[in-house]
């Protein structure tokens, strides 16, 4: 090989790419493993902290629940950077491209049909993973309430959702990309955020509801009790309701959805079943902290600023040869000057959403230690707004019901947790009341 060949842009990026994905999953099999060995080796007794309000048998479960969803990750990484190896260097998506270029020639409807075909094969893939989770791991220990017939139905309104608004977005930005200059990125990034805004806003009304019933809390104390609490925060919400999570899960939660006039909040039924209606003001009064202290709104920031950049990026790289053929793809150049050549975007898109995950794991943790520090300002709002007990009593319910375990891996916490451990949160807040 010649030096100049050796030391390309391309060959260095191929060489690149291998290497980190090699140490990405070598780095990613330790912090799991490390997870499985320290669970494990606390398996056998409750810590002391919470030796009088969770059982042996709950903490067992919790070990035993995180310890198979740890194993069963390594098959998942292992399969996720053989499948990522097949779609670029090996030539997978190289030669799905050619056919389809063979079979519909270059434009708009092959790149659509190149993006659809991508998803399409990736979701089927993926397929034996998500319903091993489902079907096997969720069902062993007792979480999942989903029948096949609910999860195909769940999978058919998905797909058409997904291809009632991805077919179109995809298509107005692959315009865009050929047709609207040098700066095609600034408006694609334009419209992108627009969209992420309107769908924050038509989600909680139109989306959601064709998966889950939403019902308005019918509980008048606790809508009192609620109304309340968000009064006292100086909080408005346009309506506050159950969903009826029991239908495909176990596990609890609440969260806020929407924005601006479309905010609700919304309880899942395992939820209201679990916590008493102070723990649920607790509980709630967690979730106004992260608004108090406009952890949304600068979630919303990071998100403009960093899809921003890399709409920028990608419009630099979409333009380097290199780009593509060093992740194992040939960019549609055409070698007669009379034949015009077929566009590279959807190739330039898929080639961008492959690597980019690749190159910013490691700065994984830095995000994780920022939503880490934003659990401890909203706890710590909550301890102030409601009674404290109640939102330690809460995360204890939870912890237990969600069979969370006690006894993480600190260093497979500080890369992976956006929460802290429950030790670390409780020791901030009063000791729950003795049931």
């Amino acid at each position: 090989m010649p030096i100049s060949d050796a030391f390309s842009p391309s060959t260095a990026l191929t060489f690149a790419f291998a290497a980190v994905i090699c140490a990405g999953l070598l780095l990613k099999f330790w912090l799991a493993s490390r997870q499985i060995r320290h669970v494990a080796q606390h398996r056998s007794s409750v810590p002391e902290a919470f030796a009088k309000r969770i059982s042996l048998a709950a903490h067992q479960k919790a070990a035993d629940y995180t310890i198979t969803k740890a194993r069963f990750s390594l098959l998942e990484m292992a399969l996720g950077a053989a499948v990522l190896l097949g779609w670029t260097l090996l030539g997978g998506l190289d030669a799905l491209n050619q056919a389809l270029l063979g079979a519909l020639g270059g434009g708009m409807v092959q790149q659509l049909a190149l993006l659809a075909a991508f998803v399409v094969i990736s979701a089927a893939i993926d397929l034996p993973v998500t319903l091993y989770q489902t079907f096997v791991i969720e069902q062993r220990f007792g979480f999942n309430k989903m029948t096949p017939a609910l999860w195909l139905a769940d999978l058919a309104k998905s797909a058409l959702v997904g291809t009632l608004i991805g077919l179109p977005v995809a298509a107005l930005i692959l315009w865009l990309m050929g047709a609207a200059g040098p700066l095609w990125w600034l408006w694609a990034w334009c419209f992108w955020m627009g969209l992420n805004l309107l769908l924050m806003v038509i989600y909680p009304t139109f989306i959601a509801p064709l998966f889950n019933k939403f019902q308005p809390l019918a509980d008048e104390s606790l809508k009192a009790r609620v109304t309340a609490l968000m009064q006292r925060c100086g909080f408005a919400a346009k309506g506050l309701f159950v969903m009826d999570g029991s239908r495909r899960s176990a596990h609890a939660n609440a969260y806020f959805t929407g924005f601006g006039a479309a905010k609700r909040v919304v309880f899942y039924d395992t939820l209201l079943r679990q916590l008493s209606p102070g723990e649920v003001e607790a509980v709630l009064a967690h979730e106004l902290g992260h608004f108090k202290h406009r952890h949304i709104l600068k979630r919303v920031v990071s998100l403009f600023a960093l899809s921003l950049a890399g709409f920028a990026l990608l419009g630099w790289l979409s333009t380097q040869v290199w780009f593509y053929t060093g992740l194992g793809v040939r960019p549609n150049i055409s070698l007669d000057l009379a034949v015009a050549p077929a566009p590279n975007d959807a190739l330039a898109l898929l080639l961008f959403l492959l690597a980019v995950p690749v190159f910013t794991l490691f700065i994984a943790p830095l995000f994780a230690q920022l939503s880490r520090r934003h659990e401890f300002e909203a706890d710590a709002y909550a301890v102030a707004q409601a009674n404290g007990g109640d939102l330690a009593a809460a995360l204890l319910k939870l912890y237990e019901d969600n069979a969370s375990t006690l006894t993480p891996d600190p260093v497979y916490v500080k890369f992976y947790y956006s929460h802290p451990p429950a030790s670390e949160r409780l020791a901030r807040m009063p000791s729950p009341a003795q049931p």
